[in-house]
């Protein structure tokens, strides 16, 4: 994988809040996708990149069901950005888009949970607006594993470049 300019590129983690997180996935927990994240998180922080964190709040629902409150590891530090979607996916009416261009964006880094809705959402969106995609498969889970690995094998690799987290982490590290 060829290097990614930290100062171009944004780790954008979708909804690692407890229900979600404690929900069975396959192929991998949702903690070993947390463990995953942070490391990309913390990789992108320390080479100077954006670092998105993505909350989805029920439309409707106040107060929000019981567990959806992030995980304090992978809550926002100083500096990130912090995107409540009451969609899928990360871009419809949140800001994201235009917060990462004045950023000077261009490449996005995904990962959380679920692989077939919240990251695939988030994923197709970049690449329709023109942001080049980076998708560490072991960073993020289904709900079963047939539905992480068709979205992986199918969707992902039409949309842009399919990695490991470590392959991500070295990326962002040129």
């Amino acid at each position: 994988m060829d290097a990614l300019n930290p100062h171009r590129t944004a780790v954008v983690l979708i909804d690692l809040q407890r229900r979600i997180v404690d929900l069975p996935t396959a192929p991998h927990t949702g903690p070993e996708v947390v463990d995953r994240c942070v490391a990309l998180a913390e990789a992108g922080r320390a080479a100077g990149a954006t670092v998105v964190v993505v909350r989805v709040d029920r439309p409707g629902a106040d107060p929000q069901p019981a567990g959806s409150e992030l995980l304090p590891e992978a809550a926002p530090r100083d500096g990130d950005v912090l995107v409540v979607k009451h969609s899928w996916g990360a871009f419809h009416e949140t800001g994201l888009d235009a917060t990462l261009r004045a950023r000077g964006v261009d490449t996005l880094v995904i990962g959380g949970l679920v692989t077939n809705f919240g990251v695939e959402q988030t994923a197709r969106i970049g690449d329709e607006i023109g942001y080049r995609v980076v998708l560490p498969h072991d960073a993020m889970s289904g709900l079963d594993e047939y539905a992480h690995e068709f979205a992986v094998d199918y969707v992902f690799r039409r949309l842009g470049t399919v990695c490991t987290t470590a392959e991500a982490i070295a990326a962002l590290r040129g």
